[in-house]
């Protein structure tokens, strides 16, 4: 990956359809749209606004940072199947972003050093994708491992601990998802993580490149009758 050219970032992991062409966190082109399923009809239109606000064009990106999940199945095998698209497209490589990191990184900025706080979204009716973060002199730290768990034992892990996510559960959880929205990283961040951390993981085998769902994507048949 060519560190000195820019890089475009794509984020559909939750409901923001965004993607960001990032020179430098003082130098960036940034487009969210928050509209839930938009990702089919609204990602290249983002990414086609991004790359003209830039002045820029596929060849003179340095490579594709994705966000690659965990999130909503769909959205994260839409974003994918962009990035590969215009990766191959313009022989540039694809650096997987782990959406959760990305979103704690973010929070790196907004949050107090010695924080902690939990991210959670939905994976299904029953159950969360979880991880518990501590910020450290401006970075992040795992406190408990990204993992799935299910609501009815959400609630006690999550108790009087300061939480992100789409997670809306009621019983006295510090959570604040409804005054920010933030389900998901701003694209701007899957550059950042991408420039920061993501260096080692920039690959040429797009074949090989799958989200991180964490749990396998069953589609349940319809019973007739």
């Amino acid at each position: 990956m060519n560190e000195d050219k820019p890089i475009l970032a794509i984020e559909t992991s939750e409901s923001i359809c965004g993607a960001c062409v990032f020179f430098s966190e003082t130098k960036f082109f940034e487009s969210k749209i928050y509209l839930k399923n938009s990702h089919t009809e609204k990602l290249f239109e983002t990414i086609d606004h991004v790359m003209h606000s830039a002045g820029i064009e596929t060849g003179d990106l340095g490579g594709i940072a994705v966000s690659s999940g965990p999130g909503s199945f769909t959205g994260l095998r839409i974003g994918l199947s962009a990035a590969k698209g215009i990766a191959f497209g313009s022989s540039l490589p694809i650096i997987p972003v782990p959406t959760f990191e990305a979103m704690a990184l973010q929070l790196t900025g907004i949050l107090p050093n010695g924080s902690e706080f939990i991210i959670a979204n939905k994976v299904n009716m029953e159950e969360i994708y979880y991880a518990k973060f501590k910020i450290n002199s401006n970075n992040y730290i795992f406190v408990e491992n990204l993992n799935i768990v299910r609501h009815d034992n959400f609630l006690a892990l999550a108790k009087d601990t300061l939480t992100f996510g789409n997670v809306n559960l009621d019983s006295g959880l510090n959570y604040i998802e409804k005054k920010n929205n933030f389900t998901a990283p701003s694209p701007k961040y899957i550059a950042i993580w991408s420039k920061n951390f993501g260096s080692s993981l920039a690959t040429f085998n797009y074949d090989y490149l799958e989200p991180n769902y964490l749990k396998k994507f069953i589609i349940k048949e319809r019973k007739n009758g």
